[in-house]
């Protein structure tokens, strides 16, 4: 058996392992590289299996996260044509999110190639698309569902089961078991974890057996995050002192996930009188609809969000909801210059209706900027978190006056002691332990936390590029 860490090591996107065992080859996640001006090559030098498209069996697919599911239009485009596992509310997320995506690459070269003399760009440099919006739908056309706890026997003598991860809606934490030569091998595969007791979603499923192999996430392996009650104090304190100034409130957010969070969390501060009522405008259409698509799972969702959600349908004065869907309506959002919260994407700042607004409140010192996610190194987002005072917009400076503030225990992602607490469930230690999805600090803390914890004889960091034979 051999696995191939292909992406999300040393860094928390591109998330790809090739697996090759017992006459098969099949890939874990097919991911996009986000953040810094890398990003592109490596995307458009990703999945080099060493072989043809058309010799992989399958694909196992953890959630939509686009850092987990946006290069499988290129995975199609490169000639791959098996079918695509994931869940229902995944495979829901992605006929929006995998489209969008395309749709945005054209948009992007389709800006380049208007302005490359302006720019002084040789048509050569010029970014394509990595794939076509009619890529992304011949993806979504491979896709299969599967359902928690369900017995997927995709080829050979392999068998999946997908566990609620807890992370997003759909996601799913991977036990897949190979069998070759009347030996079982069984293999697990993190996929992104959850934080316990965190809203909207119900709690990660804990692993309660053992393995050969275990892949495990590090994204937040090195910390660990504000309790839910401390995130919720400085909601009150950033929308307090943003009231009191007479700015707005932006919050760039995560389309999938981390929106309904927040939603979730105003809605609770208002019901509680914490907060004053609100007026919110969620200026995503990705968003808008992954929050009807939310709605759709119900068995999904904690008891409290169905508290919550009835409890906003009766009062709608106390917090009204606006989502945004034209271009227009989006660009009087602008217009607004005091008392509106306003959630767009990107999570990270880097694309959509978000930098807009960013342009607009940043200079003004009476907003507030609220970082409620991870923001990737390279990223607008991480840049405004590390400090700029200057920041480049749609090609112009933008001071940045306004004040970023960052919230700690909205992170989709489980902290360090979560994922100690997740790893408790093995019954013996896995065989191999192999730390990814997280820039280097981050796995190296994990791998020793892990070391510290539960003594396990073989864990260590992904490399990437890296095929290692079990």
């Amino acid at each position: 058996m051999r696995l191939g860490f292909l992406g999300a090591a040393g860094e928390v996107t591109g998330s790809c392992t090739l697996v090759e065992a017992a006459g098969l080859r099949f890939v874990v996640d097919c991911g996009m590289f986000q953040g810094g001006s890398e990003a592109r090559g490596k995307n458009q030098r990703a999945l080099h299996f060493g072989c043809d498209m058309r010799q992989i069996n399958f694909v196992l697919l953890t959630h939509a996260h686009i850092d987990h599911s946006g290069l499988l239009p290129r995975l199609v485009m490169l000639g791959y044509r098996g079918p695509i596992y994931a869940t229902l509310a995944t495979i829901d997320l992605l006929r929006v999110l995998l489209p969008d995506s395309a749709h945005i690459q054209e948009k992007e070269a389709e800006w380049y190639l208007r302005n490359r003399y302006r720019r002084g760009m040789d048509p050569r440099a010029i970014p394509m698309p990595l794939y076509s919006v009619e890529q992304a739908l011949a993806a979504l056309r491979l896709l299969r569902p599967v359902r928690y706890g369900e017995v997927l026997h995709p080829a050979g003598d392999v068998s999946v089961h997908f566990h609620d991860a807890g992370h997003i809606l759909g996601s799913a934490w991977l036990e897949v078991s190979v069998g070759n030569a009347g030996q079982k091998r069984r293999l697990i595969f993190s996929g992104d974890l959850g934080q316990p007791d965190r809203p909207v979603l119900l709690d990660p499923q804990q692993p309660d057996g053992e393995a050969d192999a275990l892949l495990v996430e590090s994204t937040y392996g090195d910390r660990r995050h504000r309790s839910l009650a401390e995130t919720e104090d400085e909601i009150v304190e950033v929308c307090a002192r943003t009231w009191a100034a007479g700015g707005n409130l932006i919050i760039p957010s995560f389309a999938v996930g981390r929106t309904q969070e927040i939603i979730y969390l105003l809605t609770k501060l208002v019901r509680s009188r914490r907060l004053q009522p609100l007026k919110v405008y969620v200026d995503s259409p990705m968003a808008s609809i992954a929050t009807r698509i939310t709605l759709t799972h119900p068995e999904l969702l904690d008891t409290e969000t169905h508290e919550l959600i009835a409890w906003q349908q009766a009062h709608p004065e106390l917090l009204e909801l606006e989502f945004v869907a034209d271009v227009e309506r989006s660009k009087e959002l602008n217009d607004i210059r005091s008392g509106a919260v306003i959630i767009s994407a990107s999570g990270m700042c880097e694309a959509g209706r978000i930098k807009y607004h960013l342009r607009e409140n940043l200079p003004r010192r009476e907003c507030s900027i609220l970082i409620a996610g991870f923001q990737a190194a390279g990223t607008l987002g991480r840049r405004l978190v590390d400090g700029a005072r200057l920041v480049r917009i749609f090609g112009q400076q933008v001071p940045v006056r306004a004040r970023i503030a960052t919230v700690g225990g909205l992170s989709a992602h489980a902290d360090q002691a979560a994922l100690l607490d997740w790893l408790g469930g093995f019954q013996r230690p896995p065989r191999y332990c192999f730390v990814g999805h997280g820039e280097a600090r981050a796995a190296a803390a994990l791998v020793a936390a892990i070391k510290v914890r539960y003594d396990w004889p073989e864990v260590r960091a992904t490399v990437p590029g890296e095929f290692v034979s079990l």
